[in-house]
C-alpha cells in the first residue's frame, strides 16, 4: 500500500509514531485498528444501510420490545416505594408467617429482573437472526 498524497489541511502526520505497529514506510498494510476511514478496505454506506426496510424492521422489532419492557420495569420497581409511603399498612400485611407484603414484592423484583432478562436473551436470538440477514445482504452487494 503506498502512502496516499497529503491533502490540504490534513493534520496527520507523514510519519508513524516509534509505538506504531506498521509505521509509513513499511511494505506492508497498517492493521486494521490503524487504518483512517480512507484507509479502510471494508467500508460500509450507513446511510444506504438505514435506508434498508430489514434495517428499519430490526429497529422497530427492538424498539417494540425494549420500550415496553423498560416502562414495565421501572413502574414495578418504583412500586414498592411508592407503595411502602402511601400504602403502609397494605404493605405491612402477613403474607407467610412474619413475611410481610413489602419483603414478598421487594423479592418479587428479582425475580422480575430475572424474567425480562429471559425474555431479552430470547428476542435477543430473534434480532440476531434479523442481523445476519442484513449482514448476509451487504456481502451479496459488495461482490
Amino acid at each position: 500500500m503506498s502512502p496516499k498524497k497529503k491533502k490540504p489541511g490534513d493534520p496527520t502526520p507523514e510519519v508513524g509514531a516509534a509505538t506504531d505497529i506498521a509505521p509509513v514506510g513499511r511494505g506492508q498494510s497498517k492493521p486494521p485498528h490503524e487504518r483512517t476511514a480512507d484507509e479502510d478496505l471494508d467500508v460500509v454506506d450507513w446511510e444506504k444501510v438505514a435506508a434498508m426496510g430489514e434495517f428499519k424492521a430490526l429497529l422497530a422489532a427492538k424498539r417494540r420490545f425494549i420500550l415496553p419492557a423498560t416502562i414495565f420495569f421501572i413502574l414495578y420497581y418504583f412500586a414498592l416505594p411508592i407503595l411502602v409511603g402511601y400504602a403502609p399498612e397494605l404493605m405491612k400485611t402477613k403474607v407467610i408467617g412474619s413475611v410481610n407484603l413489602a419483603y414478598l414484592f421487594a423479592l418479587s423484583q428479582f425475580f422480575m429482573a430475572w424474567i425480562i432478562a429471559a425474555l431479552y436473551m430470547r428476542a435477543a436470538g430473534r434480532f440476531d437472526g434479523m442481523i445476519a440477514a442484513i449482514l448476509t445482504r451487504l456481502k451479496k452487494r459488495r461482490r
